[in-house]
C-alpha cells in the first residue's frame, strides 16, 4: 500500500503522542491518534491508562464538527467491542470520518482485523501498515502477549568490568552508579512485573518497587521460589501491589496482596519458566523485567524465553566473582549464544548496553 511523506508525519506525531502512555497505559496498549481535515491537525488523542478513554474519542472530542470527512490517523486499529470503554470503530463512523489510517492491526483476539472491517463496511476507506515497526516495538508486550501467548521477557543485570555480577563474597551493593540505579526506574516503569528469584530474596530482601516521579502505579512482584521458602516477612510483601510467589510447594502461609502459583517441574527438577510466563500472559502482563541472580537469569535464557538483555556495565574489576548468567549445558565454545546489539549508552560513569538474542525474526517487534 502506497503513503505518501504528509502520511508518515501524521502517523510520526500520533507515534509521539503514543508514546505519551507508555509508561501509564499498561495493561492496555499505549495507542496516539490525529485527526486531519483539509491539511489541517484538528484533533489529538492518547490513551492515558487503562479504563479512561482511547487516543480517538479524545481526539474525536477536540475535533468536533471537523472531523466529519476527515482522515484519522492511528497507531493502532481501533476497537471494536465494548471493554471498559465503547468500541472506537463505531465512534470514528459515527462522526463521520471519510478515511482511517493504521499503522497495525490489533492482535488483541476480540479486534485483529475486526475494527477495520467494521469501518469498510460502513463506508470509511482503510488503509493500514503505515510505520508498523515503530508501532509494534512501542507496544512490544502487548504484541507479544496476545500473538504469542508469554509476555515480552527483559533480564536486567549489572555488571564488572571483567564479567561479574557480585564479589566472590556475594557482596554486589553497588557495582554500578546512582545514575544507572535511577535508569533502572525508567526500565521498570515500562514493565508490567519484576520478576526475580528467591535467591535475591533471601540474600538481598530487595522492596522490587517503582521509584519514579510522576508514575503512580505498582508493580507485580513475581517471585520464583521452588521449595517454599519465602519469607512472609519480607520487605516487598509490606508494599502496595501484588506479589506472585511461583513454584511447587507452598510457602505454609497466606497474606493479603500475595497469591500462590503452583508450577510443574522438568525432568531436572526445575520448576516449568514457560508455564509460569504462559500464567503470567493470562492476568494481562505484558511485560517483564528479571533483577535476579545467575541462576534464573541462565535457566530463562537456556529456555530460549529472554528477549532482551540489558546491562549495565560499570568501570571496576572483580577478579573473582559470581558470573552474569549461570547456563547449563554451555560447557563447549561451540556452545556459545550470539547477541545483536540493539542499542549502547553512557549512563553516568558506566555503560549501558541492549542486546537481543541473535538469528530470531523480527525480535524487536515481539513477534
Amino acid at each position: 500500500m502506497n503513503f505518501t511523506a504528509d502520511d508518515h508525519r501524521y502517523m510520526s506525531e500520533a507515534l509521539r503522542l503514543a508514546e505519551l502512555g507508555r509508561l501509564t497505559a499498561d495493561p492496555n496498549p499505549a495507542v496516539g491518534c490525529v485527526i486531519v481535515n483539509g491539511g489541517e491537525v484538528v484533533g489529538r488523542g492518547w490513551h492515558r491508562a487503562a479504563g479512561q478513554p482511547h487516543a480517538e474519542p479524545l481526539a474525536l472530542a477536540e475535533a468536533g464538527h471537523r472531523a466529519r470527512g476527515a482522515t484519522v490517523y492511528v497507531t493502532l486499529e481501533p476497537c471494536s467491542h465494548q471493554g471498559r470503554t465503547p468500541p472506537c470503530a463505531q465512534a470514528l463512523i459515527d462522526a463521520g470520518v471519510s478515511e482511517v489510517v493504521s499503522a497495525m492491526a490489533d492482535p488483541h483476539g476480540r479486534v485483529d482485523g475486526s475494527g477495520h472491517e467494521q469501518l469498510s463496511r460502513a463506508g470509511v476507506r482503510v488503509r493500514s501498515g503505515l510505520m508498523e515497526r515503530a508501532a509494534r516495538a512501542l507496544n512490544r508486550g502487548f504484541v507479544a502477549r496476545h500473538e504469542r501467548g508469554r509476555p515480552w521477557l527483559r533480564i536486567k543485570l549489572a555488571v564488572s568490568l571483567d564479567g561479574f555480577v557480585a564479589g566472590a563474597d556475594g557482596q554486589s551493593k553497588w557495582i554500578t552508579s546512582a545514575a544507572a540505579r535511577e535508569d533502572v526506574q525508567q526500565w521498570r516503569a515500562r514493565a508490567s512485573a519484576i520478576l526475580t528469584g528467591i535467591g535475591t530474596v533471601l540474600a538481598d530482601d530487595p522492596q522490587m518497587n517503582l521509584r519514579l516521579p510522576g508514575v503512580d502505579r505498582h508493580l507485580t512482584r513475581v517471585v520464583v521460589d521452588s521449595n517454599g521458602r519465602m519469607p512472609e516477612n519480607a520487605r516487598m510483601l509490606g508494599l502496595a501491589g501484588t506479589v506472585i510467589v511461583a513454584g511447587r510447594r507452598h510457602p505454609g502461609w497466606e497474606r493479603g496482596g500475595v497469591e500462590w502459583c503452583e508450577l510443574p517441574s522438568l525432568a531436572d527438577g526445575r520448576v516449568d519458566l514457560t508455564v509460569l510466563l504462559e500464567r503470567l500472559a493470562e492476568r494481562d502482563i505484558n511485560e517483564i523485567q528479571v533483577e535476579a541472580g545467575s541462576g534464573l537469569c541462565g535457566a530463562l535464557m537456556g529456555a530460549g524465553l529472554v528477549d532482551e538483555l540489558l546491562v549495565y556495565q560499570a568501570p571496576v574489576l572483580i577478579g573473582k566473582g559470581k558470573p552474569m548468567l549461570a547456563m547449563a549445558g554451555m560447557e563447549k565454545f561451540a556452545d556459545r549464544l550470539h547477541l545483536d546489539l540493539i542499542e549502547s549508552r553512557r549512563v553516568g560513569p558506566d555503560w549501558r548496553f541492549l542486546y537481543q538474542p541473535a538469528h530470531q525474526p523480527d525480535r524487536q517487534t515481539g513477534s
